[in-house]
């Protein structure tokens, strides 16, 4: 109750700068808050008393990341008390047996454990979450705002809100969240279900329907932060002291899913750090993610644009369109290799189809409908799979057949809100390099292990480290929970066959099937998960698939859902921001670019350009009369051209060129043949070097 009032002073004295009738409305005492906390305290002293019981206080051993063992009591060793006894700076969040876990939280049994700082992606999320609880405390309590969400972005922490005709001012929001901070409050944890949210929301009709749409399961995550209660889905801090630097970045208006008039939500978004240090960081990482942007990538290399007429659906350019091409054609190769068969299906199916997929129940809204004369509906697909579960059943097929591997490049369409769309990264229109494998319980196990390898295979060419995550059952889920358990086990099994790193990311895995998750990381440390290979129970189920086994009697195929670039268009987008725009020689879409220098040089270098334009190089030609050469070259090297030939009267008669790389390394003069002969070399091996 002290730390309370402490809260509610510190606040009071910072707003007296704002004018006198602000003043007078932010210091009002809300009734809604109020009641809204009488409701967590009784349902916290309820859940309290339930359990007490729960954990036995017996010893327990916690195994750390550094090999050390440290002794433990379990129902009270917390992994805050673990870091500080064994010094452990900067630690915000844990992970126990690979699951998220606060530092405050008792741990319960023998265990692993990862103590995680904002360096990891997992404490840095923790320290958004927790500044996202402050922030809307701040807003609630100072500004008079109605708080209707809270969460984190890969952008920073936001608060969704309602404030009635007046302006935000951003640096006061700064100040008041800095003091609110300092406070040190805790952080109390309650898991509600849904009769308990209804109750503790009941005066905010539209945080509730929020409320709702973040509910995937029977109970949800609610927090109290001083005298705010704030719904968050992952592990917080121990208490707000430990951040000690905010910023605000944005205030914009927010969509709400299935309206499209203005609801009156505005989204502040900023970031919170524990320390100055942490902030410069951000901001060194920030500046070098703005100097590789795909969206300034794209317009200066002229690869893609969008516009209005068609929202969200990328405009590819002659550049932009070879490097699409190469890298579906990339994959394609590798598909003749692994056994993979490509199909083409249908963009627009009878809702009938979705009906049956039991997409239309779930997905409806996502996606794109239109209807014909007679008011028949169709829908553009969002994903593959129903369509290649119907080829599946045109016959009868014999388990001789399994697995079959069936690949689509088709166009897919969601309808994502506009306030989703960001470049290439989240776009209506898109592809995927999708691929479905039907196969038989028995080869369930190889077929993953070959999927894992497909993907390490291709991202060790573009240079990306990875690691796997496996997704276990979420709750609900459909199926049996013993066929939940094989599959998972045999996922695991897969991973350990796979030999390469991997965690355990419990509960997240679709609801129909377990999967494994692949996050890569770019040249600058960011993670971005592409690669995906889902196992699918149900759709074959729904679709009463079915081969004739050995014995002669009917059996149920395994699906699994696989995609290794992912969407085509987000990949372009990494890929652009991981190589800084200065794209790899085999995937490049300006790869030679010759100049010539006076004289009768013109005539040979249109012979030199046609020469490897037949052999399947962008190359180009700049006999601009008007530029000297030292500005020819250093226009082609900011274009980004692998390779700048130049050519005058000694190379016309040789039969040579002069080459330098866009590094401006100059590589010499060398046989034009030659030169040709080891560029294909690094183009075909797909070679990320520079020199040959």
């Amino acid at each position: 109750m002290a730390m309370t009032q402490l809260f509610r002073v510190v606040i009071c004295r910072s707003a007296a700068r704002a004018t006198l009738c602000v003043h007078r409305r932010y210091s009002k005492v809300c009734p809604a808050s109020s009641e809204r906390l009488r409701v967590f305290e009784s349902f916290r002293e309820k859940h309290s008393n339930k359990r007490r019981t729960d954990v036995p206080e017996t010893r327990l051993s916690i195994q750390l990341a550094d090999g050390r063992t440290v002794k433990g009591t379990a129902g009270v060793t917390t992994p805050l008390f673990v870091a500080q006894s064994v010094r452990v700076k900067g630690a915000l969040v844990s992970k126990v047996n690979g699951e998220l876990w606060e530092l405050g939280r008792p741990l319960e049994a023998d265990c692993e454990l990862q103590l995680l700082g904002f360096d990891t992606v997992e404490g840095r999320q923790a320290a958004w979450r927790t500044g996202a609880c402050v922030l809307g405390g701040v807003l609630e309590k100072v500004f008079g705002a109605e708080v209707c969400r809270e969460g984190v972005s890969e952008l920073g922490l936001y608060c969704d809100h309602l404030l009635d005709n007046s302006a935000l001012p951003l640096s006061d929001v700064e100040d008041r969240f800095k003091q609110a901070a300092a406070l040190k409050l805790p952080l109390s944890r309650l898991e509600l279900n849904t009769e308990e949210v209804q109750e503790l929301f009941q005066n905010s009709k539209l945080r509730m329907q929020l409320v709702e749409e973040q509910m995937n399961g029977p109970t949800i995550t609610v927090y109290r932060c001083g005298d705010s209660i704030a719904v968050c889905d992952s592990p917080l801090l121990p208490h707000t002291g430990l951040l000690k630097v905010f910023k605000t970045i944005q205030l914009s208006p927010v969509t709400l899913a299935n309206q499209t008039e203005s609801s009156g939500l505005m989204r502040l978004l900023g970031v919170a750090f524990p320390g100055e240090k942490d902030k410069e960081e951000w901001e060194r990482e920030q500046e070098e993610a703005r100097r590789r942007d795909h969206r300034r990538i794209g317009t200066d290399q002229e690869l893609f644009f969008f516009n209005d007429v068609s929202p969200g659906s990328c405009f590819f350019l002659p550049k932009g369109a070879y490097i699409y091409n190469t890298l579906t054609d990339f994959i394609k190769s590798e598909y003749r290799r692994r056994g993979f068969n490509e199909v083409v299906t249908p963009t627009l199916y009878s809702t009938a189809l979705w009906e049956r997929s039991g997409h239309w129940e779930h997905y409806s809204e996502n996606m794109f409908t239109v209807t014909s004369v007679g008011s028949q509906t169709y829908a553009l697909k969002p994903m593959n799979c129903p369509a290649h579960c119907l080829m599946f059943e045109q016959r009868v097929r014999s388990w001789r057949e399994l697995p079959l591997r069936w690949a689509d490049f088709g166009a897919l369409h969601r309808n994502e809100l506009s306030g989703a769309l960001g470049g290439l990264t989240r776009v209506r229109r898109f592809c995927q390099d999708d691929a479905h494998i039907f196969c038989t319980p028995e080869q369930l196990e190889e077929e993953i292990v070959a999927c894992l390898d497909f993907v390490k295979s291709v991202y060790q060419v573009f240079g990306f480290s990875f690691h796997c995550l496996l997704s276990t059952r979420p709750t609900p889920c459909l199926g049996e929970p013993e066929q939940w358990d094989n599959a998972e086990q045999q996922l695991e099994r897969s991973l350990q066959h796979f030999g390469e790193r991997w965690e355990l990311n419990p509960g997240d895995g679709a609801f129909y099937g377990p999967k494994i998750d692949i996050q890569i990381k770019d040249a600058i440390g960011r993670q971005h998960q592409c690669a995906t290979i889902q196992l699918d129970f149900q759709l074959p189920i729904r679709f009463d698939l079915q081969y004739v086994g050995r014995d002669g009697q009917l059996h149920r195929p395994v699906m699994i859902h696989r995609a290794v670039l992912g969407s085509l268009e987000r990949m372009i987008a990494i890929l652009a921001e991981n190589f800084g725009g200065k794209w790899p020689l085999w995937l490049s879409p300006a790869q030679v670019m010759v100049i010539p220098v006076g004289g009768n040089s013109e005539s040979y270098s249109k012979q030199v350009v046609r020469q490897f334009c037949e052999a399947g190089f962008m190359a180009d030609l700049n006999d601009d009369q008007g530029a000297t050469l030292n500005k020819k070259i250093r226009s082609a090297q900011l274009a980004q051209y692998n390779y700048i030939f130049v050519v005058g009267d000694k190379e016309s008669e040789s039969g040579t060129v002069n080459v330098r790389s866009r590094g401006g390394k100059q590589l010499g003069r060398r046989p034009t043949e030659e030169v040709l002969t080891s560029l294909t070399q690094l183009r075909d091996t797909r070679s990320n070097l520079d020199e040959f």
